[in-house]
């Protein structure tokens, strides 16, 4: 059964600040939405209310994930459930090695499906994990090193699609995933998300500044993002007329400046 991610009049509020406006939004498996917006219109807000962080609490609203309502999930529920979150600043998490992250991940997911389920077995894993990184072009001795510890921005980003690609999620939600990353960097982490929706038949919600992502995850949806709602959305032309023109036309077009 095909996986939706439907967002339906989101409100959240952070103490007295309203940042979520009414939020509506459908992701469906296999579809690829770009989410673009100025710095303060809400799109991390979204990214970290969907996750489940505990700092963003709705204040009104629904969001139904392959016909359950998200918001009564724990994060953990969330992510067992398939859905992803690709941080922008992925932490690191010294004396845990990559390997040990990744399988343990695994091994919490298939237990929480079945207590009795002993876990992915330790050839059974390297075996997996060499697959995934080969498939991603990264280098075997990540998989000793300390999750992040001392890694570039391209490597943490990198590792992140590989935790997606060893999770297997059904919609993953890519927050400015572009960030602090060079060309190469971007088309690598790009090409491999692009590699496992294909794969996987998986959902994605970039969210980003800029069209630069975009021509490498090419987005069947855009949606502009403004003073806590999407504004205005449609097909991948309306992030290269953004790229022409920039905000202040969108920003007219809404009454958010005086003409």
């Amino acid at each position: 059964m095909m996986t939706a991610l439907e967002i339906r009049n989101l409100h959240v509020s952070i103490g007295e600040q309203h940042i979520l406006k009414g939020i509506d939004l459908l992701v469906k498996q296999g579809e690829v939405h770009a989410l673009m917006g100025p710095n303060g219109s809400g799109k991390s807000t979204l990214a970290y209310t969907l996750a489940g962080h505990p700092a963003y609490e709705p204040s009104a609203g629904q969001v139904i994930f392959g016909g359950r309502d998200l918001l009564e999930m724990e994060a953990d529920e969330r992510s067992r459930a398939g859905l992803f979150l690709a941080f922008q600043y992925p932490a690191s998490v010294p004396g845990v090695t990559l390997a040990k992250f990744l399988r343990q991940a695994i091994n919490s997911r298939r237990q929480a499906e079945n207590p009795d389920d002993p876990g992915i077995s330790i050839p059974a894993f390297r075996r997996l994990l060499t697959e995934k990184m080969d498939m991603l072009g990264i280098d075997h001795k990540f998989a000793g090193r300390y999750l992040n510890e001392g890694f570039s921005g391209g490597e943490k980003k990198r590792v992140e699609i590989l935790q997606m690609a060893t999770l297997e999620p059904k919609i993953a939600i890519m927050d400015e995933t572009d960030s602090g990353l060079d060309i190469d960097a971007l088309r690598v982490v790009s090409e491999g998300a692009m590699r496992l929706k294909e794969q996987l038949n998986m959902g994605i919600l970039v969210i980003t500044h800029y069209q630069r992502i975009l021509n490498y995850i090419k987005p069947d949806f855009v949606h502009i993002m403004m003073d806590g709602r999407i504004v205005e959305s449609g097909g991948p032309g309306l992030a290269l007329h953004l790229e022409e023109r920039g905000y202040d036309w969108i920003r007219e077009k809404q009454g958010l400046v005086e003409v």
